[in-house]
């Protein structure tokens, strides 16, 4: 009968693949996907403060890797959103918090930054009625047009770290994620 040897060496080294790619290969595909979408979403952004804003996370679970491409929580992503989905016509008013029971004019004349509605300038009043703005998507569109191309790269970084040789790269992530 015929003896093999180093068949648990093979075993683990079987075993190990599919941690090896998780670890080492398919976050970083994931995250070359998302950089793609994420360099678009900049692209078409109206707003600096949105485009300097925009980050790419890629998270693993058993089984699932998932990049995001997302904005920052805070003003900027309030201002992303505005932006990709435009508002409706709605009325502006001095908060009650600001007003102290004061009236609009008393405000202004108490000259209280903030507190009254100052457009250009010039005084306004106690309400503006804003027309709402149109929306001019710029995530959406990102992932649209340029969804072969992020797959592409994706494809492109795992044919450079998988081989016939083995499975090269480390565990570490490539960039930090922000």
């Amino acid at each position: 009968m015929a003896t093999v040897r180093g068949s648990g060496d093979v075993r683990r080294f079987l075993a190990q693949i599919p941690v090896d790619l998780e670890s080492k290969v398919l976050r970083g595909a994931a995250r070359a996907a998302a950089n793609v979408i994420a360099d678009e979403a900049r692209d078409r952004s109206l707003s600096h403060v949105v485009t300097d804003s925009i980050v790419t996370k890629v998270r693993a679970t058993p089984g699932q890797i998932k990049s995001t491409v997302s904005v920052k929580s805070g003003w900027a992503r309030s201002l992303a959103i505005w932006q990709e989905y435009g508002t409706d016509p709605h009325f502006i008013s001095v908060d009650d918090s600001q007003r102290e029971g004061r009236s609009t004019r008393r405000i202004n004349d108490l000259n209280k930054e903030g507190a009254s509605l100052v457009i250009g300038g010039q005084f306004v009043g106690t309400t503006v009625h804003h027309p709402g703005a149109k929306a001019h998507p710029f995530m959406r569109p990102a992932l649209d047009l340029r969804e072969a191309e992020a797959i592409a790269a994706a494809q492109s970084y795992i044919n450079a770290r998988v081989s016939r040789a083995g499975i090269t790269g480390s565990a570490e992530p490539e960039e930090s994620d922000a």
